[in-house]
């Protein structure tokens, strides 16, 4: 019988490390292992038992769940614009500007590369596979799709406006990416009948000696420069749509054309979260799908194409919102590397012949763009596809409702299992954000029945050309908002469903998943941290009895056991995919019982967990935890994926007392990702530390070319949530930076203290190394993490190596 293992990173022990001890005063901004820390999930009940001790006694750590927000880029605007400064007049007094001369970078535009130093290592060449629509341009038209609202002349007679809406943000003040791509667009040989208009602001400070940091203004890019258009449109945030509606009012008016193009540039979170971040109105939140949607419709434009220069906006919500307005929909699916689209090559192919389809153009577009990730982002994830919105609208609405049943009558057929399976295979985006986006054609074909096999079908047939980087497997063009990791987002969702006109079958199939994913967290007593088995306790059996009494607590309306879950965001379980008898029957026999975690030691002295198959088809994940004791407290080091299994397929405890460093500086690690098709794979994980003093994550690499990791670069970190939407950006390590790791630090009775810098500071001087080292075994604490069906987790007893 085939057993269904999880994949774990591959070791490379080189000897001892350096030292791990705290350094310096606290940060005091947080965990920087976990947004909120060991906070538990309220009352929800515990397990109690005795530790296995190997050498040592017994110490009390504590550890944090591995939740990174894992920027690369993305963006927010808003805020009602006066049309006083809009107008004809304002094209008589031009200001033009040269770049070679005049809009020269006032700092160093560290996130638009992302190569690190030194290190040397060949990034995987491995394709994504037959993924039907990945990488070849699909040019047919569909029978019976709606006609489309542009209408190319042909003969190069075509006009063409560009609406570039570039809300700059700490992607420009931190890394001067929006002067990069301004100099992008400038570098391009505009046609004459191509008008190229960008609306600027969001930003605090740029980093160029043109575009204002005080006010938003409108420029047209041509003749190698910048023409100011309107100097002052005042200081408006750009995440209200009345500013984004104004803009393309004003690009209309004055700059008439036959084709419309709207690019919005800056970060994205999707379909919960939606698109942009003003910095200078961080307090304004993103632009939701139903603002934009409310732009769009005010401002009564038809567009060619709607793209998205932003991270994570692929999303089926986004599409089908969006028919109403284009033809097409540029965006993508995953976190866009911090270097966004290379915006010269397309501008001038559009140049030479503005009669170009727009799937070619699209094609031009999302080539240039991999490219230049593929050449200056090594490892870094990349996506990028071109919809058909027309053909979108007519294929999948129905076989999005036809599967969207499917789901609820296997849940309502007592096949969850089967659902949070496919759910938790499916190739997932910005997973450590927890924003709960997976590729829409990978859950359908996982799923396994035939509705999901026509939609999927739908969905390849109306993503006309899709790319992806090489280590980007089972994306196909298009996301969807499915909650697993984060269910408090669930109400907030619907909400926004409910505005833009989604799917009411699909509103049902997510709320019928979380209501009973949320149950079984409930009926699981777990506290959603390790204190229980950390501080001296261990897992005992939950009973019927007791699985019955907490469900009872919990469908009474008690949901302040489940995390970030109170009476504002918790409407959808009232309408529950099952009775409640049902139900808690159900969750009696599908239960994850945490008292089989139990540490049994073999002849050869080596200590083995075993479990049994309908156990372990209630897994999800799996992850080794490590905890220090310095004598005052347990320094936390994280999350990794390393396991292995004996040919019974029982795990084997890792007590070689060894974890991960960079150039021998052990390090706080936290797993983030595993992609793994059975013949190639790719695993992520961060590093929290500070980069020449500015919080950072660092990003490992572990492929099937490189099993020993690479260093792809440091993703900037939000530590005061600013926002929830997700920033493209990756910035270069070079010779001569300071590298201060990161850790949480927690007493003896499992309280977070604070975070410190991790061991000794360390400069950059060629190349950074990831090995593993063998640490004090008599300081070190073991656990592992298991995360059943419903995302609930469970910690083993401690291991205490000799």
């Amino acid at each position: 019988m085939e057993k269904n293992r999880p994949r774990g990173r591959e070791k490379n022990v080189t000897g001892s490390g350096k030292s791990v001890y705290k350094r310096g005063e606290g940060l005091g901004s947080g965990p920087v292992g976990s947004s909120s820390g060991h906070s538990g999930r309220g009352d929800g009940g515990g397990r109690r038992g005795s530790a296995v001790t190997r050498g040592g006694a017994i110490s009390l750590p504590v550890i944090i769940i591995a939740v990174l927000l894992f920027f690369m880029k993305g963006g927010l605007g808003g805020g009602s614009a006066d049309s006083s400064y809009y107008g004809n007049s304002q094209t008589t007094s031009y200001s033009s500007y040269n770049y070679g001369d005049q809009l020269s970078s006032t700092g160093s535009a560290s996130g638009n590369s992302s190569s690190s130093s030194g290190t040397g290592t060949t990034i995987n060449t491995w394709t994504s596979g037959t993924a039907g629509n990945t990488g070849t341009l699909d040019t047919a038209v569909v029978s019976g799709a709606r006609e489309k609202r542009t209408t190319i002349l042909g003969g190069g007679k075509d006009t063409v406006t560009i609406m570039v809406y570039m809300c700059g943000t700490d992607l420009e003040s931190r890394s001067a990416m929006a002067t990069s791509d301004l100099q992008e667009m400038a570098s391009a040989n505009i046609g004459k009948n191509v008008n190229l208009l960008v609306y600027t602001g969001g930003c605090r400070s740029w980093r160029n000696n043109i575009v204002s940091s005080s006010t938003n203004q409108i420029y047209q890019v041509t003749g190698g420069g910048l023409k100011k258009l309107v100097s002052d449109d005042g200081a408006k945030p750009m995440v209200d749509p009345a500013t984004l509606t104004s803009f393309i009012q004003f690009c209309a008016k004055n700059f008439q054309a036959n084709r419309y193009e709207l690019i919005l540039w800056d970060h994205g979170g999707g379909s919960v979260s939606g698109y942009g971040y003003d910095e200078k109105f961080a307090a304004r939140g993103a632009m939701s799908l139903p603002q934009i949607n409310s732009a769009l419709e005010k401002a009564g434009v038809a567009f060619d194409f709607i793209g998205f220069d932003a991270c994570l906006m692929a999303t089926t919500e986004t599409a089908l919102m969006l028919d109403k307005y284009a033809d097409y929909m540029i965006a993508s699916e995953e976190t866009e590397p911090g270097i966004g689209w290379y915006y010269t090559d397309w501008l001038n192919k559009l140049s030479a012949n503005t009669s170009i389809s727009t799937t070619e153009l699209g094609k031009s577009i999302i080539d240039s763009f991999v490219s230049a990730c593929a050449s200056k982002c090594r490892g870094q994830s990349t996506t990028l596809s071109i919809v058909d919105l027309a053909e979108l609208s007519h294929t999948v609405p129905d076989k999005l409702t036809a599967f969207s049943d499917s789901i609820s009558a296997l849940i309502k057929d007592k096949q969850y299992q089967t659902v949070s399976a496919a759910r938790n295979g499916a190739r997932e985006f910005a997973k450590s954000t927890r924003i709960d986006q997976v590729d829409l054609v990978s859950l359908a074909e996982r799923v396994g029945n035939s509705e999901g096999k026509a939609l999927s079908e739908a969905i390849k047939g109306a993503v006309k050309y899709n790319r992806t980087s090489s280590n980007m497997t089972n994306a196909y063009g298009l996301s969807i908002y499915f909650p697993y990791q984060k269910m408090s987002t669930v109400s907030q969702a619907v909400s926004a469903y409910d505005q833009i006109g989604m799917n009411e079958s699909y509103t049902r199939c997510i709320q019928d998943f979380a209501s009973l994913q949320g149950a079984g967290q409930a009926a699981s007593g777990s506290y959603g941290s390790p204190f229980e088995s950390l501080l001296g306790g261990g897992n005992v059996s939950m009973d019927q009895d007791a699985i019955g009494q907490l469900l009872n607590s919990f469908l009474g309306g008690n949901y302040s056991m489940l995390e970030g879950m109170d009476s504002s965001n918790s409407g959808f379980f009232s309408n529950r995919a099952m009775p409640d008898a049902e139900l808690t029957s159900y969750l009696q026999s599908n239960h994850f019982d945490a008292s089989n975690l139990v540490w049994t030691e073999d002849a050869d002295g080596s200590l083995q967990l075993q479990l049994t198959e309908d156990q372990w088809n209630l897994v999800n994940d799996l992850e080794l935890n490590i905890f220090y004791d310095d004598g005052e407290g347990f320094i936390d080091l994280g999350l990794d994926n390393v396991f292995s299994f004996d040919e019974d397929g029982d795990l084997i405890a890792d007590t070689s007392g060894t974890w991960l460093a960079i150039n021998d500086q052990p390090v706080a690690y936290y797993h983030m990702d595993t992609v793994d098709d059975g013949e190639h794979y790719s695993i992520t994980g961060r590093v929290p530390a500070l980069l020449n003093g500015e919080r950072v994550e660092l990003i490992l690499v572990f492929d099937s070319e490189n099993p020993h990791g690479y260093i792809a670069g440091a993703c900037s970190d939000y530590v005061n949530g600013e926002t929830e939407t997700v920033a493209k950006n990756m910035t270069e390590i070079n010779d001569g930076d300071t590298i201060d790791f990161l850790c949480d630090y927690y007493s003896y009775k499992g309280e977070y203290q604070d975070s410190y810098m991790l061991g000794d500071q360390m400069v950059v001087d060629g190349e950074l190394s990831i090995s593993d080292v063998k640490l004090d075994p008599a300081a070190m604490q073991i656990s592992y993490r298991f995360t059943d069906i419903y995302n609930a987790n469970y910690w083993t007893e401690i291991i205490n190596v000799k």
